[in-house]
């Protein structure tokens, strides 16, 4: 291990190419090449292998990264595969779409000056690597069940439980009230940060295993919830949460004035060849507008560099707090100020101004004051200080709330929590009606797709226990 490992001492840190902002400006590929087998496996040495991995800590999946790690080192890359699927269901996607600065990469016990090892480039280069290989082989149980499991959303957490439960065997079919599988994951999250071809040869390998999918599913609708707990024997609710977070202020019913998500998914369906009305009457496509995102989030990150994209005439992002408070990546503002992006600090939204549409964003400046509730420092406005940003098209990405899914059920025993999000059992996963569980964001509020993995993967064995106890139980009779 000694010749392989611990080369961070000689080895500078390396992430693979980043395309030139001016030629990424341009389309929606994404901007950062792979790596080839030698850089990958010059990255991996680096590893320092330590006694208490906190880069496996710190991971919401808990993957083990450094054995990984030191497996491509060794240039023994299906095995490094089999590790890392083992722990996560798409680490192809992790390894693209996760703030590694703030988890894993940001954890590593490599002192600064050294700087971490590249974790998140190496992940997947691996599952990259094992698909151009043949090595990820679809689904396969060890014997047939006959209880059937159905889920609804396609999403991350959706999805990762479909595969572990179709390991244990059970029919499963996901519900999605989308034409495409994959969520926010192939709605939500532009291609310069994730291929669509990366998320849609997942649903492609899921099919493959047996996994059955519903598309354009209306629950509560056409479908309703109760004939699907009739139809199976256990039931998951992983739709995610979609429903924006409004804004008050004069001025902000104009036209002009969109949610952060209408705005992603237009372009995205606009990407994959859909026919979008509203991008192609202008309303959500920001070409030749100046363009104002508010907001500090991921979502807004996407939403500034994609308005880039679209050829927009001005982009800035204006948020509250500063660089250092925002929750959003900072290597995703970096390279959203490479492409052009002009961000203003400290600076909130009081009014919008223009008669039959925005014309401007009038914003006050802020001061940071102490930590409240939460632990983050309070905002203040500071007096007279008012200034107006030109605005055309202003798009809101100031997070998301759960949509009322007893009512979108018609399911009124549904429980929530005081945010509106479904109320569970923390250990089973189980909502307040029996055999109907729950995992991902639409139980945790919105948050990462890695803990939405780890949600979905841990409700599968929750629903598992479930089952084979009713067996039991049935069993005893």
């Amino acid at each position: 291990m000694a010749q392989r490992m611990l080369q961070f001492t000689h080895l500078p840190q390396q992430t693979p190419q980043k395309r030139d902002a001016a030629e990424r400006r341009a389309d929606f590929g994404e901007i950062y090449a792979g790596f080839d087998k030698p850089h990958a496996a010059a990255q991996a040495s680096r590893c320092s292998q330590c006694g208490i991995p906190f880069c496996s800590v710190h991971c919401p999946l808990s993957n083990n990264i450094p054995d990984w790690l030191k497996l491509t080192a060794e240039g023994r890359l299906e095995e490094a595969y089999e590790l890392s699927a083992a722990t996560n269901t798409f680490p192809e996607i992790c390894g693209r779409i996760c703030p590694q600065d703030r988890l894993c990469e940001g954890n590593c016990v490599i002192e600064k000056g050294f700087e971490s090892v590249t974790i998140g480039a190496v992940e997947r280069y691996i599952t990259d690597t094992a698909f151009e290989n043949g090595w990820v082989k679809p689904v396969r149980a060890q014997a047939e069940r006959p209880q059937s499991v159905g889920i609804i959303g396609s999403g991350p957490a959706g999805l990762a439980a479909a595969e572990a439960l179709r390991r244990h065997g059970y029919k499963v079919t996901v519900y999605d009230r989308h034409d495409r599988v994959g969520g926010l994951m192939i709605y939500g999250i532009p291609g310069f940060k994730l291929e669509k071809e990366i998320v849609l040869r997942r649903w492609k390998w899921l099919e493959e295993g047996g996994v059955d999918f519903v598309l354009n599913a209306d629950i509560g609708g056409a479908i309703s919830f109760a004939s699907l707990r009739e139809k199976h024997d256990a039931v998951l609710v992983a739709t995610g949460v979609y429903k924006a977070r409004e804004i008050a202020g004069p001025g902000a019913g104009l036209p002009g004035i969109v949610p952060a998500l209408d705005y992603l998914v237009t372009s995205n369906r606009k990407g994959l060849g859909d026919a979008v009305p509203e991008f192609d009457s202008g309303r959500l496509n920001a070409a030749g507008k100046n363009v104002v995102v508010i907001g500090g989030g991921d979502t807004a990150m996407d939403c500034v560099r994609t308005a880039v994209r679209q050829g927009a005439k001005s982009v800035t992002c204006l948020y509250r707090r500063d660089r250092q408070n925002m929750p959003g990546s900072l290597r995703e503002v970096k390279n959203a100020e490479d492409e052009g992006v002009v961000f203003t600090w400290l600076a909130a939204p009081e009014a919008f101004l223009g008669d039959e549409t925005v014309t401007g964003v009038r914003a006050t400046r802020m001061h940071l004051g102490l930590p409240d509730a939460s632990g983050r420092q309070s905002v203040e406005p500071i007096a007279g200080s008012s200034f107006t940003i030109a605005a055309d098209l202003v798009i809101k990405a100031l997070g998301f709330d759960p949509e009322d899914m007893p009512g979108a059920f018609n399911q009124p025993e549904l429980k929530l929590t005081g945010w509106g999000t479904l109320k569970v059992h923390p250990k089973t996963f189980m909502t307040s009606l029996p055999g109907v569980f729950a995992a991902g964001d639409i139980v945790r509020g919105a948050s990462l797709v890695v803990w939405a993995i780890r949600d979905g993967r841990d409700a599968a064995t929750a629903v598992h226990d479930f089952i084979q106890a009713q067996n039991l139980a049935q069993a005893a009779e």
